[in-house]
């Protein structure tokens, strides 16, 4: 989940608000390093309060759906925006299935060997994930 996406899903009025909840719900997991939690920490003090983002983080933290990961190698897959990276080489590592994120700097990982691809998903086709799997209506 990159920072954008974490940042629409918070707003309550929002339509993205359903799968910030399917997240407290357990209904998916979410894969985070510590540089990925201190980039949710900064831009949501940033954007918010700092009070809202310590509890988001520490929500995020305490759940027993998010796989908490420790890239060792940097890929270094999206170079037009380096700091998008972080996303890829936590994905990679976790296996996990797809990052959610509407960013175009993400689509360079099509055109990779198939062991470094990763799917990438906007937040809308995941919203339609989490609707074929139930989590949400």
């Amino acid at each position: 989940m990159d920072t954008n996406s974490l940042f629409r899903m918070l707003s309550r009025r929002g339509n993205y608000y359903a799968a910030w909840l399917a997240f407290q719900e357990e209904q998916y997991s979410l894969c985070v390093s510590n540089e990925i939690v201190l980039e949710y920490q900064e831009v949501l003090s940033r954007n918010y309060s700092e009070v809202l983002a310590n509890n988001v983080i520490d929500l995020i933290l305490r759940h027993h759906n998010t796989e908490r990961i420790a890239p060792r190698f940097r890929y270094n897959l999206i170079t037009a925006d380096p700091d998008d990276n972080k996303f890829v080489d936590c994905a990679i590592v976790a296996g996990a299935d797809y990052i959610v994120s509407d960013d175009a700097h993400y689509r360079v990982l099509k055109s990779l060997p198939a062991e470094l691809q990763v799917r990438v998903y906007k937040l809308d086709e995941f919203m339609d994930d989490l609707r074929a799997m139930g989590a949400i209506e």
